[in-house]
């Protein structure tokens, strides 16, 4: 029953999320569309936030947090196929959440992307953890150049090319960062 709720949770958010900016949404507004109890909203989550991370989860999951050298480019452009197809919710969180949030959401997402890939490739060199993770944030920044960009230009871009250009100078990056 937990799982059931919890998928009625989620698909009640990702439906008002279309409809209105993620700031707008509140938990009295969703219990009472999604007919539960606020207690039984916070069995399953702890605030609005709590909500989105693991909406975020759920949508980006498969896009996202597999990344390899095999699959980068691929797992790019899925991400940024995924953001168009649903643009209207993209733009109701981009514009629904402070920048401060914003920029939490990113980073800990590409965080989770970033040092795994980075680590797999650095396996067998003698490379320190703190440069590891210098390496990974320079990779998040940009990333999140490349993304807000995608988002200032509608979306319009050309999602093969710049999904391409993108992977092609990170890993260019990376590997060059690994060699030193």
């Amino acid at each position: 029953m937990a799982n059931f709720t919890k998928k009625a949770i989620l698909q009640t958010f990702d439906r008002m999320l279309e409809e209105m900016p993620f700031d707008r949404i509140t938990v009295s507004a969703l219990t009472r569309e999604c007919e539960i109890s606020h207690n039984t909203f916070y069995y399953h989550y702890q605030d609005i936030f709590d909500l989105l991370d693991a909406w975020l989860e759920e949508e980006l999951g498969e896009h996202v947090f597999d990344i390899s050298p095999d699959t980068g480019q691929e797992a790019i452009r899925n991400l940024l196929c995924a953001c168009r197809e649903k643009k209207k919710t993209v733009y109701h969180i981009f514009n629904g959440l402070s920048r401060d949030n914003l920029e939490r959401y990113t980073f800990v997402t590409t965080d989770r992307v970033f040092l795994p890939y980075i680590q797999k490739l650095s396996e067998g060199q003698d490379v320190p953890e703190e440069y590891l993770l210098d390496v990974a944030a320079f990779c998040r920044y940009s990333f999140l150049g490349f993304f807000l960009e995608f988002l200032w230009n509608n979306m319009a871009d050309d999602i093969d090319a710049l999904s391409a250009k993108l992977y092609g100078l990170l890993s260019d990056f990376v590997t060059h960062a690994l060699e030193k």
